[in-house]
């Protein structure tokens, strides 16, 4: 019959073209539904809209001419008189699929852009923001139903359902004790991939393990910092608090994408990040203990490229914690992981300091005697002499060992004293920058002062339980945390990724953080924090050629409704943020000068705004 043209494949193809085109129209629909327009205007805004994007337009229009080209004059912040006509009287609002927006780690953006990513290394995890003429430039509503968050500690256990309206978690863990759906609440029994029977006992019996006075894991104030890789909905992390342990919970935005924002909800210290390719936004020697429960990480993979990313921030001495299958089981491949791992946590000197039932301890070296001792051409390598290991932001990890300068070596030790002495105590590192003790004294002084003074502006607008997670976007040497000790809050520290890293001084008074450039989104969900500390970010970032508009729009993503921002800065700054206030459904709270904390460095202004509870028409009809 070869060669007889009787038609059917002529229809099969006819067929599986209609299929296609069928299939083309969907995906246009789809993504257009998403990134064009919608029935409110503006509600679903397109990467790259050059209307929306040019700063002071009305966006009812605007000027396609412009080539995404700014207005010089709305992005300077000492505007003249006559000008007010470019400051937008409203905001478009996202729609209501982008209410958990994350603009450097949405997925639809980089489907958009097509970004070759190799997902084997977890890349497409990473952060990968839009360019300036690609941001979102809209409100992120609130989605249906929402409430102003349940207060801590009670939000440690239960949270309201509708403001994550996420329970795919509670059912596909349903059998680890993760999360239940209770009515219009979320609840947190406390367990955990691995601690089933609830994260205070398994935090117990790691302490046990390692034989600390009264199964504390603090030590007596000696392990305060720690590192949970794949942290889940952080219940490690929040029963670690008790104990005077402040834990950075780690988790990608991925199949359990929903977790970080849980935890954040809940009060718990967390951050969207990933073991991909690049270094981790700490510095060297950060942490005392990392944890790892069921994580599902390939050690292994690239030379033990990760474990060695572990490696960098723990500090001399410092702790892993590995409870997985690999760690007690023995069926074939898990008996292989093991013994392959066992091998290259030798080969970097790591001992295991004890392994009992399902978990494994091993410990770092205080010392760099053993890398010393290895034969010559062991892998993994000590890293080069010029890598500087505190060097991250966009940094590519590599697979080699960071040894101890020869300070730390001598010193058999991190140096630093229990917590919480270590809060106030000048942090060895502190020679690194230059600065002397008297300098971190004075600093430590100034905003104890600065932070009464905020508190006392504040208190017409707070109750004792009112605020919880809170950001110092320019953290400096980490003292307006230090002087919010006594205050039932935690402090995500920020310090910009192109000045001097100070991070480690933070890390070594006890307290966590990390490194950003406002020019950009942070790594978080919206509705996240209670209250931001903008200490000159305005003018920073001026300095930068950024744009001021769009920090303000970042800010009110993250804050919560009814959450506080502080904003200390030159009086033309205040007078360019007062002139969005409606646009950005804020109200003032309080204005200050700088003299009213006995400041002595000049002419900065207070200035205190609260972000005002609203819903959209649709989040409305929605909850009814």
């Amino acid at each position: 019959m070869r060669g007889r043209s009787d038609g059917g494949q002529k229809k099969r193809l006819i067929t599986s073209l209609c299929i296609v085109a069928i299939f083309l129209v969907f995906l246009y629909a789809y993504y257009g539904s998403i990134f064009g327009g919608s029935s409110r205007g503006a509600a679903a805004l397109e990467y790259g809209s050059k209307s929306l994007r040019r700063l002071g337009s009305s966006y009812l229009g605007g000027d396609d001419e412009s080539d995404g080209k700014q207005d010089d004059s709305s992005t300077k912040f000492g505007q003249e008189d006559g000008e007010d006509d470019v400051v937008p009287k409203t905001f478009p609002v996202c729609d209501d699929r982008h209410s958990e927006l994350i603009p450097c780690l949405d997925r639809h953006f980089i489907y958009q852009m097509r970004l070759k990513l190799d997902l084997s290394l977890m890349e497409h995890y990473e952060r990968h923001c839009p360019s300036p003429e690609r941001r979102y430039n809209c409100l992120i509503p609130p989605p249906p139903g929402y409430k102003i968050p349940i207060k801590w500690p009670k939000s440690r256990d239960e949270v309201w359902k509708a403001n994550i309206p996420h329970t795919h978690l509670a059912h596909e863990k349903s059998d680890q004790n993760w999360m239940v759906v209770r009515g219009d609440k979320i609840a947190f029994p406390g367990g955990g991939t691995h601690f089933h029977y609830g994260a205070d006992k398994y935090i117990a019996s790691i302490a046990n393990m390692l034989n600390f006075s009264n199964n504390n894991l603090n030590n007596e104030g000696r392990l305060r910092t720690v590192l949970d890789v794949g942290c889940g909905v952080a219940s490690f992390g929040a029963y670690l608090l008790s104990s005077d342990i402040i834990t950075m919970s780690l988790a990608p935005n991925d199949v359990h994408q929903n977790q970080i924002q849980f935890a954040l909800e809940r009060g718990i210290p967390a951050y969207l990040g990933v073991l991909g390719t690049k270094r981790l936004p700490y510095p060297s020697r950060s942490f005392e203990l990392a944890h790892c429960s069921r994580c599902r990480i390939d050690w292994l993979q690239r030379d033990g490229i990760l474990l060695l990313e572990l490696d960098r921030l723990l500090r001399p001495g410092g702790y892993f914690a590995y409870s997985s299958p690999e760690a007690y089981a023995q069926d074939e491949e898990d008996l292989r992981i093991w013994r392959q791992m066992s091998a290259l946590v030798g080969r970097m000197c790591w001992r295991i300091a004890v392994k009992r039932n399902q978990t494994v301890i091993w410990q770092k070296p205080l010392t760099n005697d053993c890398y010393m001792e290895r034969e010559p051409g062991t892998q993994p390598p000590l890293c080069r002499s010029d890598d500087d290991p505190d060097a991250v932001g966009g940094v590519p990890m590599e697979a080699c060992i960071t040894p101890y300068s020869d300070h730390d070596h001598k010193t058999k030790g991190s140096g630093l004293a229990p917590w919480p002495a270590r809060l106030t105590s000048p942090p060895p590192r502190l020679a690194d920058f230059g600065y002397s003790s008297e300098m971190f004294e004075k600093d430590t002084e100034t905003w104890r002062r600065r932070v009464e003074n905020y508190w006392n502006l504040l208190s017409p607008k707070i109750e004792p339980d009112s605020l919880r997670n809170l950001m110092d976007m320019k953290a400096n040497m980490g003292s307006f945390a230090a002087a919010l000790k006594e205050k039932d809050v935690w402090v995500m520290n920020v310090v910009s990724e192109d000045g001097p890293n100070t991070l480690k001084l933070i890390y070594d008074r006890g307290l966590i953080g990390t490194t950003h450039s406002w020019c950009e989104a942070f790594s978080t969900y919206p509705r996240t924090y209670d209250l931001l500390h903008a200490w000159t970010v305005f003018s920073d970032i001026e300095k930068k050629g950024c744009s001021g508009e769009d920090l303000l729009l970042e800010m009110d993503r993250i804050l919560r409704p009814s959450g506080l921002a502080i904003i200390r800065d030159k009086r033309p700054v205040i007078d360019y943020i007062k002139k969005y206030l409606p646009a950005l459904h804020w109200e003032a709270v309080a204005t200050a000068d700088s003299s009213s904390d006995s400041d002595q460095d000049g002419n900065d202004i207070v200035f205190i705004i609260q972000k005002k509870m609203w819903l959209t028409s649709e989040s409305l009809r929605d909850s009814e």
